[in-house]
């Protein structure tokens, strides 16, 4: 009798040890994730909130396929960004100053600070409107409050504290999945409009398709996503150039996997959050939401308190996510461009010139709501800069991840750069319709 049972005793114990280890796994799992689980959760900010809002207000779930197309797409972007951050131990501009002429990079660099600056004041907006309707205090405090708060932050946590903020910060976005699950959808209707592309509809439908693709593969997550790689290196030890050089295939699989699961997440989000205003505003015609604070003010009708508490509370949390990454992204973009000493691991008084553009793009975000511009507006041109300029910086990052000696023998793999190429061409006419629309 005890040779039988003698299996299930092991068997029990195993089971045992499985369980006692598992806290254990998932920290070690949770540690294993950074820079791309932060880029991908990054995406998904205030302004982002609001495009994919309006396209499920406007053409309910007819554009539900695309978080379904977009995800392969960002992925392969940000893990060759990841890549050449790996790999060569510098930033992405540094990478692009090796084959473009400088006023080329100058040129992208201010686009870049001019778009991420537009996109600072939109966010602020949409999260001062979120917490006015939290608490009834008046928008504009809780602009300058965020803003100095974000400001401060980025100016006095270093990059290891920074990056497990933003971490943690990246599970907020689970509110909107929360959201879309508690209205509770008809799963074999939302199936359907998932794996099924239905073509969009007038010029309404192709411009939001337009956003959707400009909102989820933007230009200041390249760069972030690089930085990251350089920053995470030095939060090693590894501080001189040579030191970072190189990347091994374990830690390749351990960056992929981070990105698809960053990216995954951010699309995730995108989905649910075109799906609870498709079975709400849309559903009930009310088409034509211009800013997030109009969302969440007809969703309480309509869904409830609790899926408008979820749905500001989310906006409050992405944009404490993301401001820091647009505002660093700019910074990191000047500073491999002129050569200035750069990360959020030096303090002021060691890279004055890299916190300035922090400054700069932080300061301006905040006097846009107090000149009133209009966030709608700017978020237009937001997209318009980010499809003009992504594209062409797509055309660089394939040439600088294709180029073995700037590699160092370790470029990007056939599949990877195919798709980012595809994505590059996805773009590019992506950027025609933007103008002909």
């Amino acid at each position: 009798m005890a040779a039988i049972h003698a299996p299930r005793g092991r068997s029990a114990k195993r089971a045992t040890r499985w369980v006692a280890n598992l806290p254990r796994v998932l920290l070690r799992f949770w540690q294993a994730l950074g820079p791309g689980v932060i880029t991908g959760a990054a995406d998904d900010d205030p302004s982002g909130i609001a495009t994919y809002s309006i396209a499920g207000a406007q053409l309910g779930t007819g554009l539900l396929w695309t978080a379904l197309l977009t995800w392969p797409l960002m992925a392969a972007v940000q893990t060759m960004c990841a890549r050449i951050g790996m790999v060569t131990g510098r930033g992405l501009m540094a990478g692009l100053r090796r084959k473009f002429p400088r006023w080329v990079l100058v040129t992208a660099a201010a686009a870049l600070l001019v778009a991420n600056t537009i996109n600072i004041g939109a966010d602020l907006s949409g999260m001062a409107d979120a917490a006015e309707l939290l608490t009834g205090v008046n928008s504009h405090l809780w602009v300058g409050l965020f803003g100095v708060g974000i400001g401060w932050a980025t100016l006095r946590l270093r990059y290891g504290q920074l990056a497990q903020v933003l971490k943690w910060l990246a599970l907020v976005l689970l509110v909107y999945v929360v959201a879309a699950i508690h209205i509770g959808p008809n799963w074999r209707e939302v199936a359907v409009a998932a794996f099924v592309p239905s073509r969009p509809v007038g010029k309404a439908g192709w411009a939001t398709l337009v956003a959707i693709l400009g909102t989820t593969i933007s230009p200041y997550l390249f760069f972030w996503q690089a930085s990251q790689e350089v920053e995470e290196e030095k939060a090693l030890g590894r501080h001189s150039i040579v030191s970072r050089r190189g990347v091994t295939p374990d830690e390749i699989l351990r960056r992929k996997l981070d990105v698809g699961l960053g990216t995954f997440s951010s699309n995730v989000v995108m989905f649910f959050i075109i799906l609870t205003t498709a079975l709400t505003l849309h559903r009930h015609g009310l088409t034509n939401p211009e800013s997030s604070r109009q969302v969440a003010e007809a969703l309480q009708p309509l869904a409830g308190r609790f899926a408008t508490l979820l749905y500001t509370v989310g906006l409050i949390g992405t944009g404490l996510l993301a401001i820091p990454t647009l505002s660093g992204s700019a910074a990191y973009a000047f500073a491999e461009t002129f050569g200035w000493r750069q990360g959020i691991d030096a303090d002021f008084q060691h890279a004055p010139a890299f916190y300035t553009v922090v400054g700069i793009a932080m300061a301006s975000g905040v006097a846009m709501d107090f000149i009133n511009v209009n966030p709608v507006k700017a978020l237009y041109w937001t997209a318009v800069i980010n499809g003009l300029l992504a594209p062409f910086l797509l055309t660089g990052i394939l040439l600088v991840a294709s180029d073995r000696k700037l590699m160092r023998g370790q470029p990007s793999s056939g599949l990877g750069r195919l798709t980012v190429a595809v994505t590059t061409v996805a773009m590019f006419g992506a950027a025609i319709a933007m103008f002909a629309l």
